[in-house]
């Protein structure tokens, strides 16, 4: 291989990339939702509470810091950072992988047929 064309290579990294950032908001959502049924943030929460607490004040409210449109909001701006810095950082290994073939030849790829 000799030479990866950079356009291709960012269309098909931004492809996959959108794909990898739904399926972790999938991911996160679900993961929500199994620890959110299996009582995991009242339990802590109210652990969390009881440490930061007086008597004039609750102390600090863990269920709704961590309520599922703030943990779906955090998931998407990753998701997107995510999605900008793959496809930037693929093109830029198209050119530098263009750079260094233009040097040494390229990949050598031998194909053989099993027998």
């Amino acid at each position: 291989m000799a030479k990866a064309d950079p356009w291709s290579v960012m269309k098909v990294s931004f492809l996959l990339s959108i794909a990898l950032g739904i399926c972790t908001i999938v991911a996160a959502a679900v993961l929500w939702m199994v620890m959110d049924a299996m009582g995991v943030f009242s339990t802590v929460g109210g652990t969390i509470s009881e440490a930061t607490g007086s008597n004039e004040s609750n102390g600090f409210d863990l269920q709704a810091f961590l309520s599922l449109p703030n943990v779906l909001m955090f998931t998407s701006i990753i998701a997107v950072i995510d999605v900008v810095l793959a496809t930037a950082l693929a093109t830029l290994g198209a050119f530098i992988y263009n750079l260094s073939a233009g040097f040494v030849g390229g990949v050598e790829l031998t194909l053989a047929e099993d027998e």
